[in-house]
């Protein structure tokens, strides 16, 4: 990677305390950027200033969003909990918290700032989706159960897991030019199975899947093969990268294209 990348740059990264948070704050940092961790654990390594904060709890959301600076050049919305949680406390925290965050600091971001969100392989099959999406996109913690309920968005089987992520990548999308005035974009990496601390969560819920998908692939992904590919979407060298959702799998996402269309 280019040495001092983002020399100057502040940039905001949720979930700083652990896998491919603290290994992107880690890189961020030895490129030169100044890293606003945010986490519910603490942890100040390779961050300049730590905020502790609950992203499932809006007010607490609301909260962090007055306490941190203006001029901000990034945000890696990395925060996310596993498969293994409960939809509602899953989906908050993955998606509505994430979102509430996002558009509160909007007015904080920098000119040609850029905003990278942690989707997943996962969320691969969005298109078959679509309804449920689209029915999401206003829903705020209040409105969750009522969501959950009315879509059957549970646990069971990892779905409340795979549709927030689905509905990441078609937020993504969706915002590809929302923020364009300001020069400020929006995209997404999508990581296979990657070995962090919350990878046996995966292994517990997927399980004939996961299993299949370790068969596969020559092996896991690590936090380190994730981390510059965040890096790179938050320098200059990628202002025309917009809406954009980059797989970062080892390959997964090409192989199941192939096997689809029989390639």
């Amino acid at each position: 990677m280019v040495k001092n990348l983002l020399t100057g740059k502040k940039i905001v990264v949720t979930g700083s305390s652990s896998g491919i948070g603290l290994e992107t704050a880690r890189v961020l940092t030895e490129q030169g950027a100044v890293v606003l961790g945010v986490d519910m654990n603490k942890n100040f390594d390779h961050v300049e200033e730590f905020y502790r904060a609950d992203l499932s709890d809006g007010r607490t959301i609301d909260a962090l969003v007055d306490v941190l600076p203006s001029g901000i050049d990034g945000l890696v919305n990395n925060a996310g909990l596993p498969p293994t949680r409960p939809a509602r406390q899953l989906l908050a925290v993955n998606l509505v918290g994430l979102r509430q965050l996002t558009y509160g600091l909007i007015p904080k971001l920098n000119t040609g700032a850029s905003i990278v969100n942690l989707a997943s392989l996962a969320g691969f099959g969005w298109p078959e989706s679509v309804d449920a999406i689209k029915a999401c996109a206003d829903v705020g913690f209040d409105d969750l159960d009522a969501f959950i309920d009315r879509w059957n968005i549970t646990s069971e089987g990892g779905r409340s897991y795979f549709f927030s992520k689905e509905a990441l990548i078609a937020w993504t999308m969706q915002n590809r030019w929302t923020w364009r005035d300001r020069g400020i974009r929006m995209n997404c990496v999508s990581p296979g199975p990657v070995d962090t601390p919350i990878l046996g969560d995966f292994l517990e819920t997927l399980g004939a899947r996961a299993e299949e998908d370790a068969r596969v692939m020559d092996r896991p992904g690590t936090a380190p093969d994730i981390a510059p590919v965040i890096a790179f979407l938050l320098s200059d060298m990628t202002t025309w990268i917009r809406g954009t959702n980059i797989p970062t799998d080892g390959g997964m996402s090409s192989n199941i294209l192939c096997e689809m269309h029989s390639l």
